[in-house]
């Protein structure tokens, strides 16, 4: 089944006062892409959810994005500075002794000095926090591949309907083919006729040999049907199970060296204005296909 390579996936897991927002996006890539946009100390899981990514995509550009909002993972620590205290302590004592001063050195001298304390932030890791996070990057990952596989049953539609077309016109094409040997026969005998002006010393054999000849140089019957058969494998492909989009890239590719060999050897101005009819609906579905896992 053709499925898109474009998709967004979101969902929360919440700790307390902290809520964990992941985001997924997939776009376009020819090969599988993958970029974790993640707090630093969610970096631990960036292996496991590359896994996890290539384990539900095989191409595509993926970006994943975890956002943390509130202050439930972080705890608040007193941290003093015993080195800055005991240096502090020491130079009041010589201070008293320099100047013969009295009294004692105060615990809030110390505690109300921002020098002597710091506050510092500590990440806390619940024991399930890796689980939920992984959890949730999985249900943001079915997510995508359900709009991947909405907007592939619309592009499948889409190219349907265009290889429809490209079908019937290489069905003119096939049918006009008899005609345009007569065509070259009728154009032969009209030529000779104006030189000689008497069909009696024309020499029969030569001219159907020039005619079979011409018609050899223009035929198109094997590219026709392999035209055909690129067609019917184009349909079978885009049915199959997997990703399906460099097999079709391949067929496409084809398909348009057969119309290129078709034009450049038939004269006739009408399969002329279908080749051009028809390169131009490849080109439609190569692009389309683009856009396929």
């Amino acid at each position: 089944m053709a499925r898109s390579m474009t998709g967004y996936g979101r969902d929360t897991a919440v700790f307390g006062d902290t809520t964990i927002t992941i985001e997924i996006r997939s776009v376009n890539h020819r090969f599988i892409d993958f970029t974790a946009k993640v707090p630093h100390s969610f970096m631990f899981l960036e292996d496991k959810l590359k896994r996890i990514i290539k384990s539900y995509f095989h191409r595509g550009k993926v970006d994943i994005y975890i956002n943390v909002e509130g202050s439930g993972l972080v705890r608040k620590k007193l941290v003093p500075d015993w080195e800055l205290m005991d240096q502090y302590i020491k130079q009041m004592e010589n201070v008293k002794m320099r100047y013969q001063l009295e009294g004692d050195i105060s615990a809030a001298a110390l505690v109300t000095n921002p020098d002597m304390m710091s506050v510092h932030e500590v990440e806390e890791q619940p024991d399930d926090l890796e689980e939920v996070i992984i959890s949730s990057a999985k249900r943001s990952c079915e997510q995508v591949l359900n709009m991947r596989d909405e907007e592939g049953s619309y592009l499948l539609k889409d190219l349907t309907n265009i290889m429809q077309k490209i079908e019937s016109t290489a069905e003119k094409i096939s049918s006009r083919r008899d005609q345009v040997i007569e065509e070259y026969r009728d154009r032969i005998r009209a030529r000779i006729d104006d030189y000689t002006g008497n069909h009696d010393i024309i020499d029969q054999a030569r001219m159907h040999q020039e005619i079979a000849l011409m018609a050899e140089k223009g035929d198109i019957t094997e590219e026709i049907t392999r035209l055909s058969s690129h067609i019917k494998h184009f349909f079978e492909t885009v049915e199959g199970e997997g990703p399906v989009g460099r097999k079709l890239d391949f067929i496409i590719q084809e398909m348009h060296r057969e119309a290129n060999t078709i034009g450049s050897k038939s004269n006739d101005s009408k399969i002329g204005v279908w080749i051009v009819t028809l390169k131009s609906d490849i080109e439609k579905v190569k692009e389309q296909i683009q856009n396929i896992e």
